[in-house]
């Protein structure tokens, strides 16, 4: 039997420090590797090694377009001499306004080229967003030289907001390729600036994670050291991420560059009539590397499990499915190995990791199996992970060259977001899978912020306890709200997920009643049992913070939006609350 993706991975190991005053350091003892000094160095190695070899697709009509290494590297330096005639510098980035494309690749790598910094927002806050209070709030802070948008429509209004009277470049402007060569170095250093990502808070307007080009350079550097094969198949994605999170824009963008893969740009999503977008472009191209958030896979599945043809190219050379950004829940992972199993192949590996924008996103990474989600691997070569004591919790603190510098013109969040030692406080927790064997991985243990306590004094964990609940109720709920601060039991405020989007209420609650005493006769316990709910019927809302573009709920920002439904919960005689029966 031939090596499978596992043989090819770094070795399992970890190096653990003692700390004097409580808690440990957590280490691998494998070296960071070289890597390119900035992102326009690496796209001009690929450029000079493979010159001919597809780097960027894109729909076109039936079929894909591509773009070559050369042809991206040439697109890429027409722009940055656009951008440098524009007058753009590190203190006037280029803003993106729309999402991902093949113009917006184009857009963001020239800039990078450059040595102008890319703020790529979110299409929610250019599209969705009724005030456009966070395009201004972004745009005042950025103080940017231009702006990029597809096309003029539909971003008339934050175009307006943004700053109407500032050049602005559409995907028309920027598909010349350059009549003269131009060095990717000649205007970047590994310090420079590369991208602004702004991350929704729980409260507040979103701020503006730095991300240096050392940053990603070393970040890809610590995916080649985990997962070398990488380097030696060159990935094929098929990836819908989108870019202006840390995710699809560093993670999925990046490793395909750095290793002279191919990238099909997805333009659908896992969303009411973009998902058979995805599928459609799945039929079309066989990734060999599949990245997704849970919700992602929820949508995807029904579609590789009706469909055998669909699921014979899903499959054909996939060796690993990536899951982020939320727990994987155990039924998903299941269904997962099943489908794969009809389509007459070895289920592909199955792995995850853990950081945030401020990472790069990387910090720890799987490269081991793991029997379900819940494991986040261990650190990355390169990376110190410190677990501090906080409560009765560890929270995971990260150092290395992979950690943001700080916050864009915000001094005071850069300096509240640092340990004493140079940490970069996460907020998340963890703790060792097996405290005897360091190198057996770190569990994720929820947020540290997000826990709360009961009026007997009892800790909820609140980020484990809400994945695991959307999972029990499955497909009837999309998310939910944990609820109890101060209270004398647990309740929750519940989105309706797609298996319920068209059920009556009474149907809804009734099942929803049932899963939940299911849920409690094996979870009796005061932190665990949930006693009461109510059903949500307005959406989460970009505006108020309560979610983000990705679809992950921010539970400060919900419960302080839902204020009137909180108090509702609490209140046996208010309607649509619902008690759970014991």
């Amino acid at each position: 039997m031939g090596a499978t993706i596992a043989d090819r991975m770094l070795a399992r190991r970890a190096e653990r420090e003692v700390l004097p005053g409580g808690g440990f350091v957590l280490s691998s003892p494998a070296a960071l590797g070289e890597h390119p000094p900035t992102i326009g160095a690496a796209l001009g190695e690929q450029a000079a090694r493979r010159p001919d070899a597809p780097f960027l697709r894109y729909r076109d009509g039936d079929g894909w377009a591509t773009l070559s290494y050369a042809d991206t590297l040439g697109r890429a330096n027409a722009v940055a001499h656009r951008l440098r005639e524009l007058g753009l510098s590190s203190e006037r980035p280029l803003m993106i306004l729309s999402g991902n494309s093949i113009g917006h690749a184009l857009a963001s790598l020239g800039a990078i080229v450059a040595g102008v910094p890319v703020v790529p927002v979110s299409p929610a806050y250019s599209l969705m967003s009724g005030d456009m209070g966070k395009i201004a709030h972004i745009a005042g802070l950025v103080t940017p030289g231009a702006l990029y948008a597809d096309a003029r429509e539909p971003f008339g209004k934050a175009i307006a907001a943004a700053g109407p009277d500032l050049p602005l470049l559409q995907a028309a402007d920027i598909t010349e390729r350059a009549t003269a060569e131009s060095d990717p170095d000649a205007h970047t250093g590994p310090d420079d600036i590369a991208k602004i990502l702004f991350t929704s808070g729980s409260t507040g307007m979103p701020k503006g994670v730095i991300n240096t080009h050392r940053m990603l350079c070393a970040n890809q550097a610590m995916i080649q050291a985990g997962w070398p094969f990488v380097m030696e198949a060159p990935p094929v994605l098929v990836d819908w991420l989108p870019w202006n999170h840390t995710f699809g824009g560093n993670f999925c963008f990046n490793l395909a560059l750095f290793n002279g893969g191919v990238f099909h740009i997805d333009d659908g999503k896992p969303a009411p009539g973009l998902i058979e977008r995805t599928v459609e472009n799945l039929r079309l191209a066989s990734p060999n590397l599949y990245f997704n958030v849970p919700a992602g896979f929820a949508a995807l599945l029904p579609f590789l499990e009706d469909d055998a043809a669909l699921r014979e190219n899903f499959f054909r050379d996939l060796e690993l499915i990536f899951y982020a950004g939320a727990a994987l829940p155990q039924d998903l992972w299941e269904r997962l190995e099943k489908v794969a199993a009809r389509s007459g192949k070895e289920p592909p590996m199955m792995v995850s990791a853990w950081g945030s924008t401020e990472t790069s996103p990387l910090a720890t990474l799987v490269h081991f199996p793991i029997p379900r989600a819940g494991n986040i691997g261990l650190p990355a070569p390169g990376v110190e992970l410190k677990f501090a004591p906080v409560g009765d919790k560890l929270e995971l603190r990260v150092k290395g060259p992979n950690v943001t510098p700080g916050y864009w013109r915000q001094p005071e969040l850069t300096a509240a977001a640092f340990d004493a030692d140079g940490f970069y406080r996460m907020g998340d927790a963890g703790y060792l899978a097996d405290d005897a064997d360091p190198s057996a991985g770190v569990i994720f243990d929820g947020r540290v912020s997000e826990d709360f306590k009961l009026m007997t004094g009892t800790w909820v964990s609140t980020g484990a306890l809400r994945v695991r609940l959307v999972a029990a109720c499955a497909p009837l709920v999309q998310d939910m709200i944990v609820c109890g601060h101060d209270r004398a039991e647990v309740g929750v405020l519940i989105w309706r997920g797609p298996g319920a989007a068209d059920m009556a209420v009474d149907r809804l609650t009734d099942e929803l009643s049932q899963r939940l005493a299911a849920w409690n006769a094996g979870n009796p316990g005061s932190s665990t049992a949930v006693r009461r709910f109510r059903v949500l019927e307005t959406p989460p809302s970009i505006d108020a913070n309560e979610i983000t573009d990705k679809g992950y709920v921010n539970q400060g920002a919900a419960l302080a939006a839902r204020a009137a439904d909180l108090a509702a919960l609490y209140d046996d005689a208010a309607a649509g609350t619902y008690l759970v029966a014991r």
